[in-house]
């Protein structure tokens, strides 16, 4: 899937207006963030919360494209939660970009509870 992102940005893309992409891939840890073992977690988003903050930071200054992926329901240690892409201009453009979309996702959109 991330390839197939990178692919289709580079293709559509004026390169005067893209010169960086920031890929990030979340996963289940073994351990929950007080550090205690847990065996997985159930995952649900907002999709309608989704596209709307990708519209939102999509229009901002040297951003050229943003796409994201939620993997929802039961999953176990390993396996993937979220992808995330911001592509842009340049630095002073995409990591604040990448910074906010990706802690609102983790804050506003979606929802967690771990498995013992």
């Amino acid at each position: 899937m991330v390839e197939e992102w990178i692919t289709e940005v580079k293709k559509n893309a004026d390169f005067n207006e893209l010169g960086m992409i920031l890929i990030h891939n979340g996963m289940v840890r073994a351990t929950s963030k007080e550090g205690k073992p847990v065996k997985g977690m159930h995952l649900t988003y907002n999709k309608n919360k989704l596209q709307k903050l990708i519209g939102e930071y999509s229009k901002k200054e040297g951003i050229i494209a943003i796409k994201a992926w939620i993997n929802e329901g039961n999953l176990t240690i390993g396996d993937d939660i979220m992808y995330l892409l911001v592509a842009g201009r340049f630095r002073k453009f995409v990591l604040p970009v990448f910074e906010e979309v990706l802690s609102r996702i983790k804050n506003e959109i979606v929802s967690e509870k771990e498995f013992s």
